[in-house]
């Protein structure tokens, strides 16, 4: 479904990422684990139209994404759930759920509906703070929010950056069992997560990002045994760094 292809981007006279190329396939979820400023929400502006990379090639079921505007992205299928939410907070939660989806205007109002009432099915918090304004939310609310207005678009692929940022650990399951609810109904999701032993528990693959180059990829199983993984991102203490174990594929 996505390719990406030696993929750069910088930031004025900052490269962020370096030589990038990744695929996600029709159905799974893939994970993206790093540390803060590998680049992993710059790959997500990235593909989705916010940042202009500087060579490289993003193809979404063949289609070239480079140089599309943002509103093109969602309307060929790419929907992205922000790190740190940004609903908008003068609105009500009703009305960011309707400007998800914008880009529908020809859908027909019962479709719209269909749509309104999964993600209430999803989150029912969500139904009942329907007219309350998005910035008086809890933090746990508008990550629901944000995720619902995503979904909104009806996208064949969900970028999801850091949804269990800042969550109780209660809460983070409830986002991590929604994501995998979500991709049993069929949605393709890219998840960038800094929690990386909940991310590679419900993943098909991941890739590592370090630098802003991916130094490991694997079935997300394999990485979560590797002991580089496992020392420097899922808290585990090993003495050597070369006492590597799992057949992940070093970059």
């Amino acid at each position: 479904m996505l390719q990406i292809r030696n993929l750069y981007t910088r930031y004025g006279p900052v490269s962020v990422l370096k030589n990038i190329s990744l695929h996600v396939d029709q159905g799974d979820i893939v994970c993206l684990i790093g540390a803060n400023g590998a680049g992993k929400t710059t790959l997500l502006l990235t593909v989705s139209g916010l940042v202009r990379p500087e060579k490289g090639d993003i193809l979404l079921d063949g289609t070239r994404l480079n140089g599309l505007s943002p509103d093109k992205i969602v309307a060929k299928g790419v929907s992205h759930s922000p790190e740190g939410r940004q609903v908008f907070a003068p609105l009500t939660v009703m009305e960011n759920l309707q400007l998800g989806a914008y880009q529908r205007s020809s859908a027909r109002a019962s479709e719209v509906k269909e749509d309104l009432d999964e993600v209430f099915h999803l989150f029912p918090r969500l139904w009942e703070r329907r007219d309350q304004l998005a910035g008086t939310l809890s933090g746990g609310e508008q990550q629901m929010l944000a995720m619902g207005r995503a979904m909104m678009a009806r996208p064949a692929l969900l970028l999801l950056d850091e949804p269990s940022l800042g969550l109780a650990p209660k809460l983070v399951d409830v986002i991590m069992q929604t994501i995998v609810k979500l991709n049993s109904q069929g949605m393709t999701i890219l998840l960038v997560e800094q929690n990386a032993s909940k991310a590679l528990e419900i993943a098909n693959r991941g890739y590592v990002l370090e630098t802003g180059r991916i130094i490991l990829q694997g079935p997300a199983a394999e990485l979560a045994e590797d002991s580089e993984v496992r020392r420097a991102y899922l808290g585990r203490d090993y003495d050597s760094l070369s006492e590597r174990t799992g057949p992940c594929e070093r970059v």
